[in-house]
């Protein structure tokens, strides 16, 4: 049963997320749910997590969408204003869009990460969200 109280969401929440801890503020987790054909992976944040600000680059195709299946989130994309997130939300984000998302203050937050297939398709990792415009978040 999904509890998103101490990061339980509908699918386990994996590992910690080391490979990308360099980009994130606080823990994050990731479970891999597939490899084939399109990447998906479970993404668990801890309260007050996020990671930072990022673009998924493709020549042809390409982004992300994001499902969200537990807790309460964020997302943002540059010059805009946040976007509060919750189970069953869905955000499609294109290449070439300057964005980041992660978890409310005091919630726990889970979403899946699905790549969107394109040519030539990278993420170029870019500065942490500034402490103060995370702060001021309701």
């Amino acid at each position: 049963m999904p509890d998103s109280k101490n990061g339980n969401g509908i699918f386990e929440r994996g590992a910690e997320n080391t490979a990308y801890a360099k980009y994130f503020v606080g823990q994050s987790y990731l479970n891999i749910l597939s490899r084939e054909g399109v990447f998906i992976g479970n993404v668990t944040f801890e309260p007050g997590c996020r990671n930072n600000w990022h673009i998924h680059k493709a020549d042809k195709g390409g982004g992300q969408i994001l499902l969200c299946t537990a807790g309460h989130g964020w997302y943002q994309e540059w010059n805009k204003p946040a976007r509060a997130l919750r189970p069953g939300d869905v955000v499609n984000i294109p290449a070439g869009v300057k964005h980041w998302h992660g978890a409310a203050k005091n919630s726990w937050f889970s979403h899946l990460a699905v790549e969107v297939p394109g040519e030539n398709t990278t993420n170029e990792w870019l500065e942490p969200v500034l402490e103060a415009d995370y702060a001021a978040l309701a």
